[in-house]
């Protein structure tokens, strides 16, 4: 008779695994050791489970990516689990096209996820078309002064390549905006320093 291969208890907790298996990466530097064990535990685990486990690690790309590979394929509809696939892919390098779609799909799926539609924003490489996303994603979220900052200086940066007075006059209000919100002193003085250089472009 063949051997069988005896299922996780229901009570498996794979976060001791997983330290196990990070631990060995982090002496040995071996990328394509950690990817196969990766790719076993995932495939053994639970979704919700690998989630947990992998909480401590999502600053590392090559532990995050193979494992949420495996939780958005069991887990197609879970649109966070979308968008941190899709980071890690940002973080690595993976390429826009690659971010662009899962990000498309997350906010599809969950069009409330602003994790979502700042990768979208992030992804486009034109550099018009991406102060049109972030205007979007401001649109989309007024109170998210991340994305206003981000919408500010990709407008900045497009007034000074193309010298176009509506990208300007779109980044100073932006800045505007940020400043009459703002109540740190350090941040306060960036806004202005921003403002004052850009009054300058624009007289």
């Amino acid at each position: 008779m063949g051997s069988s291969v005896t299922p996780p208890s229901p009570f498996y907790d794979p976060s001791r695994e997983l330290a196990s298996l990070v631990d060995d990466y982090q002496r040995s530097a071996d990328v394509g050791v950690l990817l196969d064990r990766l790719k076993a535990l995932a495939k053994r685990t639970a979704p919700d489970l690998l989630k947990s486990a992998c909480q401590p690690y999502r600053d590392l790309p090559e532990v995050v990516i193979p494992l949420y590979e495996r939780i958005v394929a069991d887990v197609p509809d879970d649109a966070q689990s979308i968008v941190v696939l899709a980071n890690a892919y940002w973080l690595t390098g993976r390429g826009p096209d690659y971010v662009e779609k899962l990000a498309n799909r997350a906010k599809q799926i969950d069009p409330a996820n602003r994790g979502a539609w700042h990768l979208w924003a992030l992804a486009e490489s034109d550099l018009r078309r991406r102060v049109d996303r972030w205007l979007a994603v401001t649109k989309q979220f007024p109170a998210d002064q991340l994305a206003r900052a981000a919408l500010a200086d990709n407008a900045t940066s497009l007034a000074n390549d193309e010298e176009d007075p509506v990208a300007l006059k779109l980044a100073i209000a932006t800045y505007e905006g940020l400043l009459a919100e703002s109540t740190h002193t350090a941040q306060r003085m960036a806004l202005e320093q921003s403002l004052a250089a850009l009054r300058k472009w624009k007289d």
